[in-house]
């Protein structure tokens, strides 16, 4: 409470401490956070042993500190993330059976295409993409499907952003880049030849949500080398497809003739529309196909 009187929220501290860390840098030591979060050593360290008593934070033998099982635990119960993934998944492993390439389904977070689950095999092509990981949106087919169809605001303000560049693939032009999302909107996928690594292609579709919104993009990362790029378009397009038919099912209430009772995971998905909706709203989504 005594850094909520000097006018810092402890919850705000407490976050500042958590960010510390990334996937880059899975675990710190004490000095390592107190760097990185910008506060001094004893609110750190107090910070830390409230974070490490509640799980959110696990001590290593070598006394640096990761992210808490707990903390995973709690973020599993977002909406946004069990609802439409558990509804996804199965399409996912259909793609992914057929493709037998990386597979993966994004959402739009800030200017970064967050990424809720991917699905490999061990000898797929190179990829960057993690499990909750992030990518800009001018670097990614997915960034450029939910880009694409995002709020003219949000469209303006990446394209009148410094764009970061991988690769000399990579789009950071805005008369580029406005272009391209124009084709997205116009062919109905994004296709990304080497804008994180040269020798990787990214595909990626937009599911859309049942208000005609585009709440996810599902895609593939294959070899750079890959000649017809349609028939993996037309995989990933009867898969959004399907994933959108589901979600449209679960949607509806309990009891219409056209509902799904989605199981367990029916309350948790329908939340999922509202918020990921309600994200776009932040952003000024326009509803309709865009």
């Amino acid at each position: 409470m005594a850094l909520a009187s000097r006018g810092v929220p402890v919850l705000d501290r407490l976050m500042q401490v958590l960010e510390a860390f990334d996937l880059n840098s899975p675990s710190l030591t004490l000095t390592q956070i107190s760097q990185r979060a910008h506060m001094p050593m004893a609110t750190v360290h107090r910070l830390t042993a409230d974070l490490e008593e509640h799980g959110l934070l696990e001590r290593l033998p070598d006394r640096s500190y990761r992210i808490g099982v707990r903390l995973w635990e709690l973020a599993c119960l977002a909406p946004g993330a069990l609802g439409l993934r558990e509804l996804a998944m199965p399409h996912l492993q259909d793609v992914h059976a057929t493709i037998r390439q990386h597979t993966q389904l994004g959402i739009l977070q800030d200017r970064e295409v967050l990424f809720l689950e991917r699905l490999s095999a061990p000898d797929a092509v190179i990829n960057m993409t993690l499990v909750g990981g992030r990518v800009p949106l001018n670097a990614s087919s997915s960034g450029l499907v939910l880009l694409a169809h995002a709020s003219p605001a949000l469209q303006e303000e990446v394209l009148t952003s410094s764009l970061p560049r991988f690769t000399d693939r990579t789009i950071t032009a805005a008369p580029e880049l406005r272009r391209v999302l124009a084709s997205v909107r116009q062919e109905g996928y994004a296709a990304g030849v080497g804008y994180v690594n040269l020798e990787a292609t990214g595909i990626a579709v937009p599911v859309w949500g049942p208000n005609e919104v585009v709440i996810a993009a599902l895609g593939v990362v294959v070899p750079s080398t890959t000649q017809r790029l349609q028939p993996i378009v037309s995989v990933l397009q009867s898969a959004a497809a399907n994933i959108s038919k589901a979600l449209r099912a679960t949607h509806l209430p309990a009891g219409h003739a056209g509902a799904d009772d989605g199981g367990r995971y029916r309350g948790m998905i329908s939340a999922s529309l509202g918020s990921l909706e309600l994200s776009g709203k932040d952003t000024g989504a326009p509803s309709g196909s865009g």
